[in-house]
């Protein structure tokens, strides 16, 4: 009597499970390599058809102007993994941009209203962060209301002017400082996104917020306070936006009620673009990086090509659409299969 070729083979099952590792392996990593391949060509295009793209003053300009959104997004990235969602970043930025003016006019120190304004944006979304966790609203209807209400607030601050900040006061080298060569704001970045980093895959609230995204109950009836976890990750996002705001004031040397307008398009954009699943339970803040670099980038090109800068919101829409596609059509599909 012979045995069935798979029964009889001790290969079968361990060739089996290999090609389920690499297909695992290439669900996990594979919107990283797929932006980090999309990185190169829209750079090396550019490099191409513009002639100061890769001069050192443009990358270090695309450094400095890509740092409010590379610090937001960082934060953003924490956000999407758990399956929510915060649209309110771009009015947290300008009311926090608008309100740093009005405060040093008032001549408060800088140290303080830097703190304040950190305070401030992470109030704001521990309010939002209440209504997603503890009251069941959807993150989506929480925080379009908050994109509403407090870009209302900002306007009605300012009247809809832009506020000067004086070039005088040693807060504008948050935004036009420089150290080692590079702009202060790209530090600011890099230290944000080192924090990030080690608290989203080096510590217990990282593996939290991303069990909460993949299975909340689960998490919960583990012994996890899944609607402080929740809570924490929103006002985290309000911080970052507010400290995206004080670096954009600074660099500008102005609050202004407008700024930020399709900010949280842009951020949104970088975090599913670089590979966080919007089904919650998958994050990767390389990706985020890579798709906020992307995005920059594609700004920046645009620019320098000479072309529309109306064109600029259109390319944002189209990788929007194109990164949601690619994780319902990836990320969805590893659900149905597990």
């Amino acid at each position: 009597m012979t045995l069935h070729p798979s029964l009889s083979s001790p290969t079968a099952p361990s060739t089996r499970l290999r090609r389920r590792t690499l297909k695992d392996r290439f669900l996990a990593n594979g919107g990283v390599g797929s932006i980090a391949v999309f990185f190169v060509v829209v750079a090396v295009l550019f490099s191409l058809t513009t002639d100061d793209f890769l001069s050192v003053a443009n990358i270090l300009n695309i450094l400095r102007q890509s740092s409010p959104l590379l610090i937001v997004a960082a934060a953003m990235t924490l956000v999407i993994t758990t399956g929510g969602i915060d649209l309110s970043v771009g009015s947290i930025l300008a009311l926090v941009s608008a309100v740093c003016a009005v405060v040093l006019q008032w001549g408060l120190p800088w140290p303080l209203v830097v703190v304040a304004m950190l305070a401030g944006g992470g109030l704001i979304g521990a309010v939002q962060g209440f209504f997603v966790a503890y009251e069941g609203i959807p993150a989506f209807i929480v925080t379009l209301a908050g994109l509403s209400v407090i870009r209302g607030f900002a306007l009605l601050m300012t009247g809809g002017y832009s506020i000067p900040i004086a070039s005088t006061t040693s807060f504008v080298a948050l935004g036009r400082g420089w150290l080692l060569g590079v702009p202060a704001p790209a530090w600011i970045a890099v230290v944000v996104l080192v924090i990030a980093t080690v608290l989203f895959n080096q510590t217990a609230f990282g593996r939290h917020v991303t069990g909460i995204g993949a299975n909340a109950e689960a998490v919960r009836r583990a012994g996890v306070n899944t609607r402080r976890t929740t809570l924490l990750v929103y006002m985290l996002s309000g911080a970052m936006a507010a400290l995206a705001g004080i670096v954009l004031a600074a660099r500008l040397g102005s609050g202004s009620s407008n700024a930020g307008q399709g900010f949280e398009l842009e951020v949104i954009a970088a975090v599913v673009l670089g590979g966080t699943s919007l089904f919650g339970g998958r994050g990767t803040l390389v990706g985020t990086v890579l798709g906020a670099l992307t995005v920059a980038v594609i700004g920046n090109g645009l620019i320098l090509a000479h072309l529309s800068p109306f064109l600029t919101p259109i390319v944002t829409g189209i990788i929007i659409l194109v990164a949601i596609w690619l994780n319902f059509r990836i990320f969805r599909g590893s659900i149905r299969t597990r």
